[in-house]
């Protein structure tokens, strides 16, 4: 059986949801927003800058400079920067900092990572055994996305549209960048799923099969 599962997800695709009941029906970790807590900790970059960083623009000086000082942490200066690494850019640091926390946690054994480019960072570890790994990306209808973000996520109704394609776009620049491969192409993913077809659960019983079985 495939020991970790990376999700990769449109928003409002339920791609959490589906993780956390792959998880439980496995009996294995989901690693999701506690990432970037983790992250923090080895940063020495606050949680909410993290939060801010990881799915907002490109790496770059840019980007460093823009955000100014508002999400500063101990140990930083004037614009955030960790003073370990004064030359790497934020944007550099905040994935770096997810990438090891990554690694980490897919050494430790069998979990379930949602986003973050997981499938690309544990595909390009010489210390994770690749056929361990099974990686998912995880779709919806455009309508669907919608109405699943105003009833789960609470987006205004008025906006819900703008706001999933924009969230999808900041998704894709952020894994387009860093990655230097195309978010939700077909080649770099095991198995492509689309949510509306079986729903969450389902969804979620198909990849526990495909895990078992490949």
């Amino acid at each position: 059986m495939k020991k970790i599962i990376t999700i990769s997800r449109e928003y409002g695709s339920g791609g959490h949801t589906i993780g956390t009941y792959v998880a439980k029906a496995l009996n294995i970790p989901l690693y999701d927003k506690e990432i970037i807590d983790m992250a923090a900790q080895k940063s020495g970059l606050s949680p909410d800058f993290i939060k801010k960083t990881e799915q907002n623009i490109s790496s770059g000086w840019l980007y460093t400079l823009l955000l100014g000082a508002s999400y500063a942490a101990p140990g930083t200066t004037h614009i955030g920067m960790n003073t370990q690494n004064p030359s790497v850019p934020l944007a550099d640091q905040v994935f770096n900092a997810q990438r090891n926390v990554i690694i980490e946690l897919a050494k430790k054994g069998p979990c379930v990572i949602v986003g973050r480019c997981a499938d690309y960072i544990l595909r390009h570890c010489e210390q994770i055994n690749k056929t361990d790994v099974l990686n998912v990306f995880i779709y919806a209808p455009l309508k669907d996305k919608v109405k699943r973000a105003i009833e789960q996520k609470g987006l205004d109704p008025a906006t819900a549209e703008r706001d999933v394609k924009l969230i999808d776009k900041r998704r894709a620049n952020h894994y387009n960048t860093f990655t230097e491969r195309t978010w939700g192409k077909r080649d770099h993913y095991d198995l492509l799923i689309n949510s509306s077809l079986l729903g969450l659960e389902k969804t979620a019983e198909m990849i526990i099969e495909v895990a078992k079985h490949s």
